[in-house]
C-alpha cells in the first residue's frame, strides 16, 4: 500500500487528458501521477515539464533520454523509476543490446563514447554530493553541444524529483513496468521492493 492512494484516472480532466502522454511512453499512465493530481495543479505541471523535458531538440535520442533515466534511478535506488525508464527507452526503440547489457554500458560495446559520456553524466549529475566535475564536463563537450547538455540535465532533474517522490510516496509499480523490470533488470536482482503494494 502507497503512502497516498493514487487517485481514479479521471479524478481531474485536464490531468487526464495531458496523460494521454504516458500511453505513448510507457502504455499506461503511470500511479504517480494518480497520486499527484490530489492537487491538480502538481500532476499538470509535472506532465508539462515531462512533455518538455522528454522532447526532441537535438541529437538526444528518446531511447537515450530513458536511459539516462535509468541510471539516474539506478544511482538512488528507485527501483519504481528504474522499471519505469527501461520500459520507456525498450518502447522508444532503443536497442536490444543496450537493454540487455545497461547495467555493462561502460564497457559494452554496444554503448559508444558518446553515449557513455551522457550516461556517465547522469551517474555523477544524481549522486549526493553531486559529483560533476571538469572531466565529465570535458567529455560531454567533446560529443554533445550545451543545447543537448541542458536536455540530458533536464532529464536527470527530472527523475530527481520523481525518485524522491515515488521512493518516499512506495509508489506501486504498474504491472506493465514489472514486466520490463523482470526482463531486463531482473538478472541484477531488481524487484519491486517497497513499490510491490505491501509498504506501510
Amino acid at each position: 500500500m502507497a503512502l497516498v492512494t493514487p487517485l481514479d484516472p479521471s479524478h481531474d480532466p485536464e490531468t487526464r487528458e495531458l496523460a494521454e502522454f504516458f500511453n505513448e511512453t510507457l502504455g499506461f499512465c503511470p500511479n504517480s501521477v494518480l497520486t499527484m493530481q490530489r492537487r491538480p495543479a502538481i500532476s499538470k505541471a509535472f506532465i508539462n515539464l515531462n512533455k518538455a523535458v522528454m522532447a526532441n531538440e537535438g541529437r538526444v535520442t528518446s531511447a537515450l533520454k530513458r536511459m539516462i533515466a535509468w541510471v539516474s534511478s539506478n544511482a538512488t535506488g528507485c527501483r519504481y523509476c528504474q522499471a519505469h525508464a527501461i520500459r520507456a527507452a525498450e518502447r522508444y526503440g532503443a536497442e536490444q543490446e543496450q537493454l540487455d547489457n545497461i547495467w555493462e554500458y561502460r564497457t559494452h560495446p554496444a554503448f559508444n563514447e558518446a553515449e557513455r559520456a551522457a550516461l556517465d553524466f547522469s551517474l555523477q549529475a544524481s549522486m549526493v554530493p553531486n559529483a560533476v566535475d571538469a572531466d565529465i564536463k570535458e567529455r560531454l563537450y567533446k560529443y554533445w553541444d550545451e543545447g543537448e547538455i541542458v536536455e540530458m540535465l533536464g532529464v536527470i532533474s527530472l527523475f530527481g524529483y520523481l525518485n524522491r517522490w515515488n521512493d518516499s510516496m512506495g509508489t506501486t509499480v504498474e504491472e506493465g513496468a514489472i514486466e520490463s523490470g523482470k526482463q531486463y533488470l531482473g538478472k541484477y536482482g531488481w524487484n519491486e521492493g517497497k513499490h510491490n503494494g505491501s509498504q506501510y
